[in-house]
């Protein structure tokens, strides 16, 4: 008689990992296109302390001057809803790599120039160029991170961007006191030469449609420039898990950005932040020539003034990581819902709502007071470091409710993340744009 065979249980297929890319992988990639990020807002507060001086050099007036701000804000509106929805279409590096190139040329354009109105066409530019960097951003975030690791990611990127309010106008004051307000320009165009190379050798694509969960090898386009550098598809690091399905290739289309805004749960989510980042952009637009003219500061003190929001801002990125994602936890916790870091949540069962704004009340009321607190105090003349210093809590609160409302943003649109920051972008820049336009007959 035949011994009867052993029989095992059957031995379960290793979960598929949301995304192939190592650790030290993701960290390069969320430092490239932070520094990409960086220099749209660089390019807005590097130039602020310059605004006298500029208006002085070309014979113009601060509110033609200001007028290169508002353009640069419109553009700013609208360019991203061009390069999100090409970045959720086309993929993220090729999108990197024109706007990138764009603003490079732009940067050495508005050093060359004497003309106001040359000026005013070249901001127009390189908004054009660099604004849409923020919605490509984000959609590589949504591409190789999780729901539970999410607001760390957010809050990286975010970190390499809030540094721009506290070192830009320290050097834009330092230029435009030293060697000239155009070296602000060539210096925009060294970096962002320096940071386009970079891309080009060693960022790889993200977006799932192309390469799934990196397991995937991309056309050569999408590609890093390196040899052996970003190739997650070789080797065995995990189950790969196979391309999203291509959506037909049109040109890109703006209305896109507007469609998503027009939903109740994305509009709900964007307009807080809106208003909180038309306050942002009329404080900085203004603090060089209201405390120039209140506290007799010169070019180089104009810039330090803008030290304490950006150090607030700063602040915000390394507690708010911890602060969205811990807010995570506690709510799948509540409803008894599992966290998979590997593979990733299924969103549509969770509530993402909850979570992200679980805490959210506290950063939007220090905004509120802080403001509030800051405009009294310089009307009244007090000494100006009470006024730095509620432009610190001001920095913190503020960039907290920034990292809550982009964090929720991405998880909300998973489908098409660039195109969603890229309605925000909307909904931000025409808010702040009106008002900065509106400004110098509020303060005068």
């Amino acid at each position: 008689m035949a011994a009867p065979l052993s029989s095992s249980p059957p031995t379960a297929s290793p979960p598929v990992p949301y995304t192939l890319f190592t650790k030290n992988e993701r960290r390069w990639i969320v430092a490239m296109i932070s520094l990409a990020g960086w220099f749209s807002t660089l390019s807005s507060f590097i130039y602020y302390p310059a605004i006298p001086v500029i208006a002085d050099d070309l014979g113009a007036s601060i509110g033609m001057i200001d007028l290169t701000v508002t353009s640069y804000l419109v553009v700013s509106a609208i360019a991203p809803a061009v390069v999100g929805d090409a970045a959720d279409t086309f993929g993220r590096r090729p999108l990197h790599a024109i706007t990138l190139t764009l603003y490079v040329v732009a940067n050495v354009g508005i050093a060359l120039q004497r003309s106001a109105v040359t000026l005013l066409l070249l901001r127009m530019l390189q908004s054009a160029g660099i604004s849409g960097t923020f919605s490509v951003a984000y959609g590589v975030i949504a591409d190789i991170s999780t729901p539970a690791e999410r607001g760390a990611f957010v809050s990286a990127l975010s970190f390499g961007i809030t540094t721009a309010p506290s070192l830009g106008p320290v050097l834009g004051g330092a230029f435009a006191s030293g060697p000239g307000w155009g070296w602000i320009f060539w210096f925009l165009t060294i970096a962002s030469g320096f940071c386009l190379l970079a891309m080009m050798l060693a960022l790889p694509e993200t977006h799932r449609v192309y390469i799934g969960n990196g397991g995937t090898r991309p056309a050569r386009p999408y590609r890093p420039l390196a040899p052996r550098i970003m190739r997650p598809w070789k080797g065995d690091r995990g189950p790969k898990a196979p391309p999203l399905p291509r959506k037909p290739r049109t040109l890109p289309n703006p209305i896109k950005s507007l469609r998503i805004l027009s939903r109740k749960d994305v509009a709900v989510s964007i307009m807080p932040g809106s208003f909180l980042y038309t306050v942002y952009c009329c404080i900085h637009a203004s603090l060089a020539t209201t405390l120039m003219d209140i506290y007799r500061l010169n070019k180089w003190q104009a810039g330090l003034i803008y030290l304490p929001f950006g150090i607030g801002a700063i602040a915000s990125t390394l507690v708010s990581s911890k602060w969205i994602d811990h807010d995570y936890r506690v709510v799948a916790k509540a409803h008894g819902l599992p966290i998979n870091k590997v593979s990733g949540d299924d969103l549509v069962q969770f509530p993402i709502e909850e979570a992200r704004i679980r805490s959210a009340f506290l950063p939007t009321f220090g905004s509120f007071v802080s403001v509030l607190a800051y405009g009294w105090l310089v009307a009244k003349h007090t000494h100006l470091a009470a006024p730095l210093a509620c432009l610190f809590v001001a920095g913190f609160s503020t960039q907290t409710c920034f990292n809550i409302n982009n964090t929720l943003l991405v998880d909300i649109n998973q489908d098409a993340p660039a195109t969603a920051q890229a309605s925000s972008n909307i909904a931000r820049c025409i808010l702040s744009a009106a008002l900065v336009a509106a400004l110098e007959s509020m303060i005068t």
